[in-house]
């Protein structure tokens, strides 16, 4: 009996470098520029009296989310940290929108780096390589490799769910809202970067890696 041949995966689409980072920062640089525009004013919609803060947030929640859905629809996916982001933001983005209060939109990035230090963590126990199924594509490596990101990340993101802590409940909103529009990113940016040696030194031979990425189409046959 002949056998169907399998047809190859179609390639993912190729978005273009601008157009990812002005939906992924985008949102969060107008809730910025809201924010200051508003911080010391009172702006009174529909019979209620809202912030600088509510009132950046009132813009940052639906823009972020058209942003993402746009994303997901160029791409044909999202990473689990913006699905993560997507449902917490509109939760607590509404949160903070119903009952006027900034409080819930601020723990926000809290709940999703505990969330994903728990799910590393969690990993770590039960031997996993949750962390290499999800990027394994983009970055190949090592088991070992793996594990120590691993153990890296879940430190990290405990590091910035504690940060985020300090620093809104020690801090003024303006200070916290710096923090989230530039310090946050740029922490993550320094944090893969200072990982850039592990990278390197447990990534997977060229062959090896091409013939890893297929193996999920042989295995199909």
């Amino acid at each position: 009996m002949k056998q169907d041949k399998v047809q190859p995966a179609s390639p993912r689409p190729v978005v273009k470098p601008w157009v990812r980072t002005v939906l992924e920062f985008g949102p969060l640089i107008l809730f910025f520029t809201v924010f200051m525009l508003y911080r010391d004013q009172n702006v009174v919609l529909l019979g209620r009296e809202y912030g600088g803060f509510v009132l950046a947030t009132l813009v940052f929640v639906p823009v972020m989310i058209v942003a993402l859905l746009i994303l997901w629809r160029l791409t044909g996916r999202l990473a689990p940290m913006q699905v993560a982001t997507l449902i917490l933001v509109t939760v607590f983005g509404g949160l903070t929108l119903w009952l006027n209060d900034p409080r819930f939109l601020k723990i926000k990035p809290t709940i999703v780096f505990s969330l994903f230090a728990g799910i590393l963590a969690t990993g770590l126990l039960l031997r996993r390589n949750w962390l290499g199924a999800v990027l394994s594509e983009a970055l190949p490596m090592t088991p070992e490799g793996w594990r120590i990101l691993t153990i890296r990340m879940t430190l990290f993101f405990a590091a910035m769910a504690i940060g985020n802590e300090i620093v809104w409940r020690t801090m003024s909103e303006t200070t916290w809202v710096w923090f989230e529009t530039f310090g946050q990113p740029i922490l993550i940016f320094a944090f893969l970067m200072g990982n850039a040696g592990l990278f390197k030194a447990h990534a997977l031979p060229e062959d090896e890696a091409a013939a890893k990425a297929a193996a999920p189409a042989d295995s199909e046959r």
